[in-house]
């Protein structure tokens, strides 16, 4: 579900749940007697509820790994069953090997979208405070060009971005280019 909301819905959704006086996680810790932190507002604790967040997003790579999962060649299996491969032989051997290439897809698209996640939830949760300490790079990026118009220190940084961003995908790729099912076998 998190995946069809809107990113400002969602950050809206959870700048209220970790909201340090009515939020329902403030208000169960205060329940239960143990102390309730200024989530957002300390450079301490600023940082966790975007980890919460992302872990919240998930679900669409279990959908695309399921669709994956149903779509594997049903022969294989049966072939690996009568050569005697238990349920782990099966899956080591078989199942990891033929999803390689819908795992390598989602590692990519991780990747790319782990530069651009952060923007709108630091955006409109925290604008990058207590103490810089929810500034991330897209935010950087944005703040260097669009507020305080230093185009080129902006775009300087959004080559950085996009380097580091394509050495990573480029080496992906350079350990994984002869894994894999290719649907010709």
């Amino acid at each position: 579900m998190p995946t069809v909301i809107p990113d400002i819905a969602y950050a809206l959704i959870w700048l209220w749940i970790f909201n340090p006086l009515f939020g329902p996680i403030n208000i169960a810790l205060d329940t239960l007697g143990l102390p309730m932190p200024g989530w957002l507002a300390d450079e301490g604790t600023a940082r966790f509820p975007f980890v919460v967040m992302s872990l919240f997003q998930i679900g669409e790579g279990f959908v695309i790994l399921l669709a994956a999962l149903r779509g594997l060649p049903r022969e294989y299996f049966d072939a690996g069953a009568v050569d005697g491969a238990g349920r782990w032989a099966a899956f080591r051997y078989l199942t990891l090997p033929l999803l390689l290439p819908w795992l390598v897809l989602l590692t990519f698209r991780d990747v790319i979208l782990t530069f651009q996640y952060t923007f709108t939830p630091s955006f409109v949760m925290t604008g990058g405070d207590p103490y810089y300490s929810t500034l991330f790079l897209p935010l950087l990026i944005y703040e260097e060009a669009f507020d305080r118009f230093r185009f080129g220190p902006g775009s300087a940084l959004m080559l950085v971005m996009f380097g580091l961003s394509a050495a990573i995908i480029v080496g992906l790729y350079l350990a994984f280019r002869s894994r894999g099912y290719t649907g010709d076998v």
